[in-house]
């Protein structure tokens, strides 16, 4: 029923109809029917055999609403309706079963969805929502599937490291290339995405974590939060008492959405979240690991690097040295790090508290903040660079990612190890 849609045989069927088998839900649908540009009388007294009776000597509508109160067996009738219905046809599903089994059943039919009744007419006017946007999802797809899409993951080695800091000023930056761009911050409970550009996150994170079904094309353009014509965020700041379940599919559906609907998607993505479901990464061209000149983010950073070699070893690495201060107060130096990820650093940012706390102050990224500052000119370098690698990927000839070769893992953490010796003696 769910098969892709044809506009030329969309011509000559309804948009929608609908069979109910109460009277308070018909009175509480047809307004909505109403408002969405539908005929009230399309929407009927009936149970799933007269559908499918109606439907087997006519036209199948683009949409079809039926309710499965009054029947004994749902999916014998759902099958029977599948029979009948044109390819094409988005069916929605109601009913007072509150059963996960059936839903998932339901799903597995090409039904688009079922609720519970009593139906909110919130819900039903989103579903009816989704189920427009299916219709035309697979066309617009279609058209956009030639555009090349820029993936971004950006990583932090610890906590503090400014990873949010860099995710957002070069979602801004590469937005101010002319890029549509989406920000996704997956810090679901602790997130500062949306508070770093002045925003308030909203629910489509969360409501996407909730309700996993109604993620299309649609959702993403309702859900996100823009912070400028080219640059939309999904951030959240879930209850803590409330912790995140599930296998991180939802996550990865996002990221589906939101390539055909951005040129650009940079995540925000915490290291425990990079380790529990690695599939995030799983189609990204560029991986920013944001790291400090300090000896636990060099041991992080090494675990972290070795671990994208065997996960994601197309992803180009670039690593970013944030909030380094002056070479008096280092840790470790800038060679003795490089030597000890056995890799160079891409960009060098100096510790400048003032403009991270006026860019905090203004709710702007500390790129925009940062305006002709000479230490913090390279994350625009930096943006364009993304920007390149992704074309090039795209293309097909995008270069191999660094090789993260010699010693191996723990053979480094112990020279690592050695470099701050002789000052602890």
């Amino acid at each position: 029923m769910n098969m892709p849609f044809n506009p030329q045989r969309a011509g000559d069927r309804e948009p929608f109809a609908a069979f109910v088998c109460d009277d308070a839900t018909l009175e509480m649908m047809r307004p909505v029917t109403v408002e969405l540009g539908w005929a009230p009388e399309k929407v009927m007294r009936g149970s799933p055999r007269d559908a499918v009776q109606t439907l087997a000597v006519s036209a199948s509508p683009s949409i079809l609403f039926v309710d499965l109160s009054d029947s004994s067996d749902p999916l014998s009738d759902i099958h029977a309706l599948a029979e009948v219905c044109e390819p094409g046809t988005v069916v929605i599903t109601a009913g007072q079963l509150n059963d996960v089994r059936l839903y998932r059943a339901l799903l597995a039919s090409s039904v688009q969805d079922y609720l519970l009744k009593p139906i909110h007419p919130e819900l039903l006017r989103e579903a009816f929502l989704n189920a427009q946007a299916n219709l035309y999802g697979a066309d617009m797809r279609e058209v956009q599937s030639g555009r090349p899409h820029c993936a971004v993951a950006v990583i932090g080695t610890r906590g503090g490291v400014g990873a949010t800091s860099i995710a957002t000023s070069l979602a801004w930056l590469i937005s101010n290339q002319g890029q549509t761009t989406a920000l996704l911050d997956l810090d679901v409970h602790f997130g500062t995405g949306a508070l770093s550009l002045d925003l308030e996150p909203g629910r489509g994170l969360t409501d996407a974590i909730e309700n996993p079904s109604r993620i299309d094309g649609l959702f993403i353009e309702r859900a996100m939060v823009r912070a400028s014509e080219r640059l939309a965020v999904l951030s959240a700041e879930a209850p803590i008492h409330a912790p995140m379940m599930g296998d991180g599919a939802v996550f990865y559906q996002l990221q589906e959405e939101m390539r055909h609907a951005f040129d650009c998607t940079v995540v925000d993505l915490p290291r425990q979240m990079l380790v529990h479901h690695p599939h995030l990464i799983a189609d990204v061209q560029v991986a920013v690991l944001v790291t400090e000149l300090t000896l636990a983010s060099a041991r992080d950073a090494i675990r972290i690097l070795s671990w994208l070699k065997t996960n994601a070893p197309e992803t180009r690495v670039l690593i970013v040295a944030n909030k380094v201060p002056s070479a008096a107060m280092l840790e470790i130096s800038r060679k003795d790090f490089e030597g000890s990820i056995e890799q160079k650093l891409d960009l060098v940012l100096p510790f400048e508290p003032r403009i991270a706390a006026q860019a905090a102050k203004l709710g702007k990224p500390i790129a925009n903040v940062a305006k002709g500052h000479r230490g913090l000119a390279g994350l625009a370098d930096l943006a364009r660079r993304i920007i390149a690698i992704g074309e090039a990927s795209d293309a097909g000839d995008a270069a191999p990612a660094k090789p993260i070769a010699g010693a191996s893992l723990l053979g480094r953490l112990g020279g690592l190890k050695a470099l701050l010796a002789p000052s602890r003696t």
